[in-house]
């Protein structure tokens, strides 16, 4: 399997075994659809080694430690269980002692699928596979992300209360998120957004206008206050986000993904192919698409404005390619912003520009001090494969 990838489960009752030349701490995480465990009883590992459904074997240093999934008796709301592994050694990155995930029929040893994580570095955690629940339908799916900060920093991203040792010891903590985890602080000083600028004409290309004509084509950089002469501000929105592949035949796997930012550009959440709802379900993602193939938008995020927490004032809309690919393979790329409650379309921005780089900032929403929300076209290029990548660029760019 390469990053990104899935495979559908044919059995029931899945084996994934972690091996690597070094020992390894290896866990499982049940999470519900906001990416979170219910409680700590949904992390397995070696001082936890059963749950519903899930349950940690040791390999004893000899063998890989393996977590199996028995998906029939995973419990109603989990809808994914993460398999994390950490080096037992203390500090140790994988640099150079990259792990194998092989995922097998757990009632005959019989192997479904492998998967080694590419081009690993001072990652001391890491989310390696994904079993996944999708249109009633189990999953399995190659992911990859490691962490700089230890798999305590994976299992308090996904919800586990993690308890800091009064002394260093052999590290068991808590479990991963598929998530990304915690957000580096943003040590930039950072203003709240500006007020909404005077209702004057705009420039070519450049300024802000609004929705009474009908709707909008943006250019990069222009910007678009969501109002209609006299009309209350919209409740909810979707953003739909499309490529096409570049070149005929070969597909494009892309994530789409938001970010939510505070008044101080403080990260708040990102909701992505991991983590499909936030804020309480007030931001929810229509899920992975693969491909890219197909007419219409690839991937759909829909924002309740008027359910978002007061806290949250920016929204930053992303595209990662986390199998690696360039933006220069990838055609027709743009997002479109609609009305939810009338399937209307009321802005689109079409990037016509590309970079050689694996992530964008597509647009930009952000909460006027007036209550209405403004739309801003970026088409910003970044070097990153992941969501986790672009909180910081994102932050900068509100």
């Amino acid at each position: 399997m390469t990053p990104g990838s899935n495979i559908p489960l044919p059995v029931t009752r899945v084996t994934v075994d972690v091996a690597a030349p070094v020992r390894l701490d290896v866990s499982g995480l049940l999470l519900t659809a906001d990416g979170k465990v219910r409680s700590d009883d949904d992390f397995i590992f070696y001082n936890q080694p059963s749950g519903q459904g899930v349950t940690y074997r040791s390999g004893g240093g000899t063998s890989p430690d393996s977590i199996t999934v028995d998906t029939t008796a995973v419990p109603q709301g989990i809808e994914k269980i993460v398999v994390t592994a950490s080096p037992d050694a203390a500090g140790q990155s994988f640099q150079g002692i990259e792990p194998t995930a092989t995922i097998r029929n757990a009632d005959d040893g019989s192997v479904l699928a492998s998967f080694t994580p590419p081009q690993l570095g001072t990652e001391t955690a890491l989310v390696i596979v994904e079993v996944y629940l999708r249109n009633g339908a189990w999953k399995a799916r190659a992911v990859g992300q490691g962490y700089a900060n230890g798999l305590a920093g994976i299992a308090t991203d996904f919800g586990v209360t993690v308890e800091e040792p009064a002394a260093p010891a052999p590290v068991a903590a808590p479990a991963p998120t598929l998530q990304t985890p915690p957000a580096p602080p943003v040590t930039a000083p950072a203003a709240p957004p500006a007020p909404p600028a005077p209702p004057a004409a705009p420039a070519p290309g450049t300024g802000k206008i609004n929705l009474d004509k009908g709707r909008v084509n943006l250019q990069k950089n222009q910007t678009v206050s969501l109002t209609k002469g006299g009309s209350p501000f919209l409740s909810q929105v979707k953003m739909g986000l499309g490529w096409e592949p570049a070149y005929r035949g070969k597909d494009i796997d892309l994530d789409a993904s938001v970010i939510a930012y505070g008044p101080q550009r403080n990260h708040i959440d990102s909701c992505y192919f991991g983590k499909l709802s936030i804020v309480n379900g007030a931001i929810k993602h229509s899920g992975d698409n693969l491909t890219g193939e197909g007419g219409g938008d690839d991937e759909v995020i829909v924002v309740d404005l008027g359910r978002l927490p007061q806290e949250v004032t920016g929204l930053v809309f992303t595209v990662n390619s986390f199998s690696g690919q360039k933006f220069t393979e990838v055609a027709k790329a743009y997002c479109r912003l609609l009305d939810a409650a009338t399937g209307e379309e009321l802005v689109r921005f079409d990037l016509t520009t590309a970079e050689p780089q694996t992530g964008v900032m597509m647009a930009k929403l952000i909460k006027q001090f007036s209550g209405e929300w403004e739309m801003t076209a970026l088409g910003n290029f970044v070097k990153s494969r992941t969501v986790r990548g672009m909180v910081k660029p994102s932050a900068q760019a509100l």
